[in-house]
């Protein structure tokens, strides 16, 4: 079967799903009509491939007469929503997500809509030309990551049935929308809201499961008021400008799973009532200013699995605090802060441990052997400290990690070969330290087999992404090569949440939703950052064996000897061989040309420095 043929076969039956949920026959004269819009849509498939699914919206669906469900969801569209689809008077859910859909929002005339997506695209406008004319039926609404502007107001007044409303992720200005007690789940964040929040907002009744007023302007005192909404399990109202106390209140949420407060005012004082929250999951405090030591009371949260404690110029604290004993702890992220000293031994007594975030302190000292016993560990980041002596060989026996980040300290000593045993690494980042010795040829082994770790995670249906992902992922991502420096400026809280999601599951695409540029990260096609600094010596052949590599990056000193014709296989997609005394060849333009012709490379970046001397070559 042809790409074209596979195209339209998969867009057809999912399009048939569409009518037969309507639950409805077609019949007569509706029959033939449905038949030949139909053979339209087949015929507008067929120009158009698996690679190339762009286009314009197709401007017959009105003719489709019980046409109730629509999803037309990641499919690269461009260009406006057609009058066309506005005249779908049985149409009552829509999904237009994940697009380039573009020009003023126009949803007008589809008054019988219940579900409405619209999310990560770019329509412009005020939510007021559109509603509350269009959401006399609306549950669901979703407007999240588009370039809406103008105020909120009271454009949902008047839309008496709606209990989910995203408009996060767009410009909106001015104040809150009063009557957001009244939905079950309600997000602005992203915008650039600004005021108090009236107390009056959330009424005895308050009805809200979910509420982030994230990243936007509030000032003022976090509302205590907020404790109305008994149901309440995910509570955002991190990066703002909320001061003083932490409502004592909050402790009353019974439900509560998520607490997200950081990047705030707050004074330093935690409220005990908020041991309460017996199932809390994800306790975020980052970002406050809080100073001095940690505070012990955080040692006292038995039930947390993610606790974000990140810039908050903590100095001290790690042991007399107690969080170095939490028993549920699955991530714990105290970077950007002044920790000094060895690093706790204790930390490796944490067995529940998978995310360890401790870069960007004062840590000296060596890295504790003990790290290595924390086997379900899947993330180990100490970049940016004082850390010297060698890289523990006993951090092979971390089967499940993914993630070792220990650039930029003083290590010495060779990279032990060890390290070939972490069978699921996907990042390593050993750049700027004082590593010496040959370069490892057990290394071509590391990254083999990662499926275990990615289906342990599936199988987890715990709260893994919340705060802090993409911070952490920028401080991963090689943002100095392309594509992965395009992708870096397009990391925004939603799209964050949904990769970190798909990469502790397992890899397969990475959308940038908003320029729709995929970059595909196949189980095959594992990312490394592989930095060398001051190793000697010559490559080994082993390095072609390396089929899951595709970023290389090779420091000074390196010599590729024999090792470019096994290379063969590497599915490379950055490739830096600067500064670096090469040996073997004919000429510099017939090596380059064997690299690109010949050895299989698939390079989007090669990198060459002509400032520095090739050796033997010619």
């Amino acid at each position: 079967m042809s790409e074209q043929e596979t195209h339209s076969c998969v867009f057809l039956l999912l399009f048939f799903s569409f009518i037969l949920l309507s639950g409805r026959v077609v019949v007569g004269d509706s029959l033939d009509t449905d038949k030949q819009v139909l053979l339209k849509l087949k015929k507008y498939l067929d120009n158009r491939t698996l690679a190339d699914q762009g286009g314009e919206i197709f401007n017959n669906f009105s003719q489709l007469t019980e046409l109730t469900h629509l999803d037309l969801s990641q499919n690269t569209l461009f260009g406006g929503i057609p009058e066309d689809l506005r005249r779908c008077q049985k149409l009552l859910h829509l999904n237009l997500s994940h697009n380039i859909l573009d020009g003023e929002l126009n949803v007008t005339g589809m008054t019988s809509l219940q579900t409405l997506d619209l999310s990560m695209n770019r329509f412009h406008g005020e939510l007021g030309l559109n509603f509350p004319a269009t959401c006399d039926n609306l549950v669901t609404l979703n407007i999240s990551g588009n370039n809406m502007t103008g105020t909120i107001g009271d454009s949902f007044d008047q839309c008496p049935k709606l209990q989910y409303l995203d408009l996060s992720t767009n410009n909106l200005s001015g104040g809150i929308w009063m009557g957001f007690a009244r939905l079950r789940e309600f997000s602005v964040a992203e915008n650039h809201l600004i005021g108090t929040i009236p107390s009056e907002d959330f009424p005895w009744n308050c009805s809200l499961e979910e509420l982030d007023l994230s990243q936007n302007g509030f000032v003022g005192e976090a509302p205590k008021e907020v404790a109305n909404c008994k149901n309440l399990s995910i509570l955002n109202l991190s990066s703002n400008n909320f001061t003083g106390a932490i409502p004592i209140e909050i402790g009353s949420i019974s439900g509560l799973r998520g607490l997200y407060l950081g990047s705030n005012n707050f004074s330093r004082d935690i409220p005990e009532s908020l041991l309460n929250l017996t199932n809390l999951v994800f306790l975020d405090l980052s970002r406050n200013r809080f100073g001095r030591d940690i505070q012990e009371i955080f040692g006292k949260f038995k039930q947390v699995r993610f606790l974000l404690l990140h810039s908050n110029s903590y100095t001290g604290g790690l042991i007399s605090s107690g969080i170095l004993t939490l028993p549920n702890i699955v991530r714990l992220d105290l970077s950007f802060n002044n920790f000094s000293g060895p690093l706790p031994v204790e930390i490796s007594k944490m067995s529940s441990l998978k995310f360890l975030m401790l870069s960007y302190n004062q840590f000296n000292g060596s890295i504790p052997s003990e790290f290595g016993n924390m086997t379900h560990l899947q993330a180990l980041d100490l970049a940016f400290n004082n850390l010297s002596g060698p890289i523990p060989p006993s951090l092979g026996n971390l089967s499940s990690l993914l993630w070792l980040m220990l650039a930029d300290n003083s290590l010495t000593g060779r990279i032990p070969p060890e390290l070939g045993n972490c069978s699921s690494l996907l990042w390593l980042n050993l750049a700027n330290n004082n590593l010496s010795g040959n370069f490892p040829s057990e290394l071509s082994t590391i990254g083999r087999n990662a499926m275990t770790t990615f289906e342990s995670n599936r199988k987890d249906d715990g709260m893994v992404a919340g705060s802090g992902e993409c911070l952490a992922m920028k401080r991963w991502i090689p943002a100095d090569y392309p594509p992965f420096s395009f992708v870096y400026g397009h990391l925004n809280k939603e799209n964050c949440r949904g990769l970190w999601d798909k990469l502790l599951k397992v890899i397969w695409y990475f959308p940038i939703l908003h320029t729709r540029v995929l970059l595909s990260l196949t189980p095959h096609i594992w990312v490394y950052s592989v930095k060398w600094d001051q190793l000697g010596g010559e490559i080994p052949l082993e390095i072609g064996k390396m089929v899951n590599f595709s970023m290389f990056h090779l420091g000074s000193t390196i010599s590729l000897g024999n090792s470019l014709q096994s290379w063969e296989s590497i599915p490379l997609v950055v490739l830096n061989m600067t500064r670096n005394k090469f040996s073997g060849g004919n000429s510099t333009g017939n090596w380059q040309h064997e690299m690109y012709a010949e050895s299989g490379f698939v390079l989007q970046q090669l990198l060459w420095d002509f400032s520095y001397k090739f050796e033997q070559l010619g």
